[in-house]
Protein backbone atom coordinates (compact mmCIF):
# COMPACT_ATOMS: atom_id res chain seq x y z
CA UNK A 1 0.00 0.00 0.00
CA UNK A 2 1.19 3.34 -0.66
CA UNK A 3 1.72 6.48 1.55
CA UNK A 4 1.37 9.81 0.15
CA UNK A 5 3.41 12.66 1.65
CA UNK A 6 3.17 16.14 2.09
CA UNK A 7 5.99 18.34 3.47
CA UNK A 8 5.49 20.87 6.12
CA UNK A 9 7.94 23.00 7.77
CA UNK A 10 8.05 23.59 11.70
CA UNK A 11 6.88 27.53 12.24
CA UNK A 12 8.14 29.14 15.28
CA UNK A 13 4.51 29.65 16.57
CA UNK A 14 4.31 25.50 16.86
CA UNK A 15 7.15 25.37 19.20
CA UNK A 16 6.19 25.65 22.85
CA UNK A 17 8.04 26.45 25.68
CA UNK A 18 10.52 23.64 25.64
CA UNK A 19 11.45 24.60 22.13
CA UNK A 20 9.90 21.61 20.67
CA UNK A 21 6.76 21.59 18.36
CA UNK A 22 3.27 21.29 20.72
CA UNK A 23 1.13 18.50 21.13
CA UNK A 24 -1.62 19.70 19.24
CA UNK A 25 0.19 20.90 15.89
CA UNK A 26 0.72 17.48 15.35
CA UNK A 27 -3.11 16.54 15.40
CA UNK A 28 -3.58 20.03 12.16
CA UNK A 29 -0.04 17.89 10.56
CA UNK A 30 -2.36 14.94 10.40
CA UNK A 31 -5.58 16.22 8.89
CA UNK A 32 -3.13 18.33 6.44
CA UNK A 33 -1.90 15.12 5.26
CA UNK A 34 -5.44 13.41 5.21
CA UNK A 35 -6.66 16.09 3.18
CA UNK A 36 -4.14 16.43 0.35
CA UNK A 37 -4.01 12.39 0.17
CA UNK A 38 -8.20 12.74 -0.49
CA UNK A 39 -8.50 15.51 -2.30
CA UNK A 40 -7.95 14.44 -5.72
CA UNK A 41 -10.50 11.95 -5.27
CA UNK A 42 -13.26 14.42 -3.95
CA UNK A 43 -12.62 13.33 -0.81
CA UNK A 44 -11.50 16.17 1.34
CA UNK A 45 -13.88 17.64 3.48
CA UNK A 46 -14.73 20.77 1.30
CA UNK A 47 -15.74 17.56 -0.88
CA UNK A 48 -17.73 15.95 1.04
CA UNK A 49 -19.55 18.49 2.54
CA UNK A 50 -20.54 19.45 -0.96
CA UNK A 51 -21.70 15.90 -2.03
CA UNK A 52 -24.05 16.49 0.85
CA UNK A 53 -22.71 14.52 3.49
CA UNK A 54 -19.89 14.98 6.75
CA UNK A 55 -17.18 12.75 7.96
CA UNK A 56 -16.20 14.16 11.96
CA UNK A 57 -13.49 12.48 13.63
CA UNK A 58 -14.76 9.79 15.57
CA UNK A 59 -11.57 8.52 17.14
CA UNK A 60 -8.03 10.21 17.54
CA UNK A 61 -4.85 8.20 18.53
CA UNK A 62 -1.61 9.84 18.43
CA UNK A 63 1.98 7.97 19.33
CA UNK A 64 4.41 10.85 19.62
CA UNK A 65 8.09 8.73 19.25
CA UNK A 66 10.60 12.18 19.17
CA UNK A 67 9.90 15.82 19.07
CA UNK A 68 10.24 18.05 15.94
CA UNK A 69 12.10 21.15 16.60
CA UNK A 70 11.55 24.57 15.17
CA UNK A 71 12.81 24.87 11.00
CA UNK A 72 12.58 20.85 11.02
CA UNK A 73 11.17 20.50 7.51
CA UNK A 74 8.76 17.00 8.11
CA UNK A 75 7.23 14.58 6.27
CA UNK A 76 3.31 13.53 6.49
CA UNK A 77 2.71 10.37 5.41
CA UNK A 78 -1.11 9.54 5.12
CA UNK A 79 -2.67 6.51 3.68
CA UNK A 80 -6.22 4.83 3.90
CA UNK A 81 -7.17 2.01 5.63
CA UNK A 82 -10.28 -0.66 4.64
CA UNK A 83 -12.89 -0.64 6.89
CA UNK A 84 -16.20 -2.98 6.83
CA UNK A 85 -18.49 -0.08 8.22
CA UNK A 86 -19.29 3.25 6.81
CA UNK A 87 -16.48 5.01 7.92
CA UNK A 88 -12.81 6.38 6.40
CA UNK A 89 -10.14 5.02 8.45
CA UNK A 90 -6.47 6.81 8.51
CA UNK A 91 -3.21 6.13 8.96
CA UNK A 92 -0.17 8.57 9.34
CA UNK A 93 2.91 8.99 10.03
CA UNK A 94 5.19 12.42 10.77
CA UNK A 95 8.80 11.53 9.44
CA UNK A 96 11.84 13.87 10.94
CA UNK A 97 14.45 15.49 8.87
CA UNK A 98 16.79 12.31 9.78
CA UNK A 99 14.17 10.05 8.31
CA UNK A 100 13.05 8.81 11.98
CA UNK A 101 9.23 8.78 12.77
CA UNK A 102 8.57 11.61 14.86
CA UNK A 103 4.22 10.50 15.55
CA UNK A 104 2.51 7.88 14.49
CA UNK A 105 -1.31 7.91 14.57
CA UNK A 106 -5.03 7.17 13.26
CA UNK A 107 -8.08 8.65 12.88
CA UNK A 108 -11.76 7.46 12.27
CA UNK A 109 -14.29 9.11 10.61
CA UNK A 110 -17.73 8.05 10.54
CA UNK A 111 -20.64 9.70 8.17
CA UNK A 112 -23.54 11.32 8.78
CA UNK A 113 -25.94 13.47 6.11
CA UNK A 114 -26.13 17.07 6.83
CA UNK A 115 -28.58 16.96 9.68
CA UNK A 116 -26.21 14.45 11.45
CA UNK A 117 -28.07 11.52 10.93
CA UNK A 118 -25.36 8.74 10.75
CA UNK A 119 -25.11 6.50 7.60
CA UNK A 120 -24.81 3.06 7.93
CA UNK A 121 -23.40 2.33 4.33
CA UNK A 122 -21.49 4.48 2.37
CA UNK A 123 -23.88 6.91 0.04
CA UNK A 124 -22.73 5.64 -3.46
CA UNK A 125 -21.10 8.85 -4.23
CA UNK A 126 -19.03 8.68 -1.74
CA UNK A 127 -18.33 4.61 -2.39
CA UNK A 128 -17.14 5.48 -5.65
CA UNK A 129 -14.60 7.67 -4.54
CA UNK A 130 -13.31 5.71 -1.98
CA UNK A 131 -12.95 2.49 -4.40
CA UNK A 132 -10.79 5.54 -6.66
CA UNK A 133 -8.62 5.98 -3.99
CA UNK A 134 -8.30 2.51 -3.01
CA UNK A 135 -7.71 1.86 -6.16
CA UNK A 136 -4.41 4.32 -6.56
CA UNK A 137 -2.98 2.95 -2.68
CA UNK A 138 -3.16 -0.49 -4.30
CA UNK A 139 -0.73 0.75 -7.30
CA UNK A 140 2.48 -0.53 -7.52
Amino acid sequence: MKWHETRVKVRFNEVDSYHVAWHGHYVAWMELGRNELTAPFGLDADQISAAGYLAPVVSLELSYLKPARFGDLLTIQATLEKTETATLAFASRIIGPDGKPCAAGKTLHAFTDMNGELQYTLPLIIRERVERLAAWLEEK
